[in-house]
């Protein structure tokens, strides 16, 4: 079928997904031609767009630029959106959550189990966006400070073959309500037992980079009847030195980020070329993608609010004493497998011994050439290691 009859096909029978959305996507497929999608509360309207006048849909939301035999492909539900994007023959601009919901805005053929599907679920007060894929013992996915859930999708794509994997927005982040409170790991273990109460799960393997690792970690200290096993990507934990700025950081205020804060698209970029050891590692397209989604959700107030509250509270984290950290940590009796990099800005690889001492049954292992995001520095080992771990009996 020619690409504009199957974008006009694909997008009838709007599904509760896409009620009350307001959206605009731009397929730019080369010589297949430029398509504008407008939604407006339900209805699409497929026009195209003369060639090279992309930039002229003002009102585009994201801009997917993909081989027009490619979308085709996805488009009839013989080829995942996601995998294309992860190969990079697949390319989004600006808001990469609609991105990753568009196959479920309307109706579908069926579609093999392990292809991704967005869906919302209210837990613990908090409107959730989160993909799912599989069958299968559940993993979930938990994501880091600033991120989305699509900042686990290597790891998500690589485990969807034998497990039910799900990925979530954080409370605060992405595409999730952002309450005005504290975020503190405490508050994310007890969305974490509800989000599961609400899908039905008994239990899951959590699998965690940074704060997500850290909130796996709590939930597996405070509830771990509900935990398998842990996978844990470079978590945060609490500073054992450099607290001699506690007392600022306590007078800093969340709602101080209220005031609207210019963050040049440069700097957003830089900081996360720090994230890696070499940051070439990570496909342009996925850079792209990455600072658009954090910027579209910083400009929020409540996007910022999140943002300063969780990264306050990574910070004020007690070490040590009756609720510390490394004096709680001993309790962990979960199997887990923690990956450290030995080129991590963030979490030290010298967090590692500290981890030995306080879990000895713990299974530690430093990448080499690594910095702080392994799922996208190494991917194919992390899902190795990640696949051999939670296997293991």
């Amino acid at each position: 079928m020619p690409l504009e009859p199957a974008l006009r096909a694909r997008f009838q029978n709007p599904t509760p997904l896409a009620a009350g959305l307001r959206a605009t996507f731009v397929f730019a497929t080369g010589p297949s031609g430029t398509y504008a999608v407008r939604l407006r509360d339900g209805v699409a309207k497929v026009t195209r767009v003369e060639p090279g006048a992309e930039r002229s849909v003002r009102d585009a939301s994201c801009t997917i630029t993909v081989p027009g035999a490619v979308l085709s492909s996805i488009l009839a539900g013989k080829r995942a959106g996601l995998d294309s994007f992860l190969d990079g023959s697949l390319t989004v601009r600006g808001n990469l959550a609609l991105a990753l919901q568009l196959d479920d805005l309307f109706e579908h053929p069926p579609r093999p189990i392990a292809f991704p599907r967005a869906r919302r679920i209210v837990a613990h007060g908090v409107d959730t966006f989160y993909i799912e894929a599989g069958e299968g013992f559940p993993v979930l996915f938990l994501h880091g400070l600033g991120a989305t859930n699509s900042s686990m999708l290597p790891c998500f794509a690589g485990l969807a073959g034998q497990y039910r994997v799900i990925a979530p927005d954080n409370p605060g982040f992405g595409e999730s309500a952002k309450p005005l409170r504290a975020y503190h790991p405490k508050f994310f273990a007890e969305w974490v037992v509800a989000l599961m109460d609400r899908l039905g799960l008994e239990r899951a393997h959590l699998v965690g980079n940074s704060m997500g690792g850290r909130i796996s970690l709590e939930v597996a200290l405070r509830y771990p009847d509900r935990v398998g096993k842990l996978g844990l990507l470079c978590p945060s934990m609490a500073f054992r030195r450099l607290r001699h700025a506690v007392p600022i950081v306590k007078l800093l205020a969340p709602e101080l980020a209220l005031a609207a804060a210019v963050v040049p698209r440069a700097v957003v970029a830089k900081v996360l070329d720090l994230l890696f050891q070499d940051p070439r590692r990570m496909q342009p397209n996925r850079m792209d993608a990455a600072v658009d989604e954090f910027l579209r959700v910083y400009r929020t107030p409540r996007g910022r609010i999140a943002f300063l509250s969780a990264t306050r509270q990574i910070y004020l984290e007690e070490a040590f004493g009756e609720h510390g950290f490394w004096d709680r940590l001993p309790a962990l009796a979960r199997p887990s497998l923690f990956l450290f990099g030995d080129s991590d800005l963030l979490v030290p690889d010298a967090f590692l011994k500290h981890v030995q001492d306080a879990v000895p049954a713990a299974r530690c292992v430093r990448l080499h050439q690594c910095g702080h995001v392994p799922q996208f520095e190494h991917p194919a080992l992390t899902n190795e290691l990640l696949l051999d771990f939670l296997r293991d009996v």
